[in-house]
């Protein structure tokens, strides 16, 4: 069967969060992810506290692209879905409300704060890992990577309540700093990572891309 290569985390539907910041330039990011070979796109956009997205804002952006890239012939395919902030201000609205957009069958990604930790609040990040299995969910933490607070347990407890680990393109190679760097590769020398994403925004992180020559992972 001929299997599909998938990015399984980018912000380029266009105007709903930091991602593509109008419809050009998401026609412009799909047409760079193409020509790394990707032939669908999981379209994870924020749900936090500064972006606190729907289904239905996040299905009408993903609608307006999926016309645009018709029109132009670009043979992407879309799937509306989220990268869920597990904080207080978003995660339970989101649980409460049913607003889960899952990919591929059951895959959510979820995130943590970047830098501060305490944002987190009560929420036990391997806690609601449990919860979204016990739900029939397959959870996914984006690039573990940029979590500097977490610790070497932390991770080993989001791995042991049945989380993915998916690294970002770049964080290897300097995208994000040297400490996020170094993460990335002791995550990598401890074989924790399942997943590969783009975590597209902009052409800005098109242009490192390809400056460091990236194709789509065959896997």
């Amino acid at each position: 069967m001929h299997h599909v290569k998938v990015d399984c985390h980018c912000h380029i539907l266009p105007e709903i969060d930091d991602g593509a910041r109008c419809l050009e330039e998401s026609v412009d990011l799909a047409r760079k992810q193409v020509m790394w070979g990707f032939q669908r796109a999981i379209c994870t956009s924020h749900r936090t506290s500064l972006y606190r997205n729907t289904p239905e804002t996040v299905c009408r952006a993903c609608d307006r692209l999926r016309a645009a890239l018709k029109e132009r012939g670009i043979p992407l395919d879309l799937v509306p879905s989220m990268e869920y902030r597990l904080i207080p201000e978003t995660w339970p609205e989101t649980l409460e409300k049913g607003w889960l957009l899952p990919w591929e069958g059951n895959y959510i990604l979820i995130e943590l704060p970047i830098r501060d930790g305490s944002k987190i609040g009560d929420i036990v990040p391997a806690d609601e890992v449990k919860r979204l299995l016990d739900m029939g969910y397959q959870p996914v933490l984006a690039h573990p990577e940029r979590y500097l607070y977490f610790t070497i347990e932390q991770y080993y407890g989001m791995k042991e309540a049945g989380c993915l680990f998916q690294r970002n393109v770049g964080s290897l190679e300097g995208l994000y700093g040297e400490a996020v760097s170094a993460r990335a590769e002791s995550l990598m020398t401890d074989g924790l990572y399942d997943l590969v994403g783009t975590d597209l925004h902009s052409m800005k992180y098109a242009a490192f891309f390809d400056q460091i020559g990236f194709r789509a992972p065959e896997d």
